[in-house]
């Protein structure tokens, strides 16, 4: 071989390299991101399963009325236990009883504990947080995953996209 054809070899090897470590690199980022989506969305239920449980505890007040009793607790016990297809409904619908009751608050007196009242204020100030942090990570998935050498060279593997659900807006 001659010495001009050795370079040549020696660049392509080169450059070959180089796109290989640029595609491991490509995807590790992916991984990582991917596994802030999930961690992101496994804090973001623990809160919301606590505002739930919030809720079923406000709702067993001794002094509440019956029907914001039915409404409370309805709506808790279906967040609880909505399946991933209706989870974003049940949230919902628990995002609205509870503000209703934070917004009447004044009006239901000493039918609820102030302790109570003060921790669904603070767990939903974390759940607002717990969701920007999550709908930046799924945004941020979705961001990487749209570029061209990530399609081409299927980097996401089999990996699902992340989903955002309708009661995360109504939550941020």
């Amino acid at each position: 071989m001659t010495n001009s054809m050795l370079k040549i070899v020696f660049l392509v090897v080169i450059l070959a390299l180089i796109l290989a470590w640029y595609l491991s690199f490509s995807a590790t980022r992916l991984d990582r991101l991917h596994h802030r989506v999930e961690t992101s969305w496994e804090h973001l239920d623990a809160l919301l399963q606590r505002r739930a449980a919030i809720a079923i505890e406000i709702a067993h007040q001794p002094d509440l009325d019956p029907a914001t009793y039915v409404l409370l607790a309805s709506a808790a016990f279906q967040a609880r236990e909505a399946s991933i297809v209706e989870r974003s409904e049940a949230e919902s619908s628990l995002s609205q009883s509870l503000s209703l009751i934070q917004s009447e608050a004044d009006d239901l007196g000493d039918a609820i504990t102030p302790s109570l009242l003060s921790e669904l204020t603070t767990i939903s100030a974390k759940i607002k947080v717990a969701v920007n942090i999550h709908l930046e990570a799924v945004n941020a998935v979705k961001h990487l995953r749209s570029k061209l050498v990530f399609r081409i060279f299927r980097l996401a593997g089999h990996a699902p996209l992340p989903l955002r659900y309708s009661f995360e807006d109504d939550i941020a």
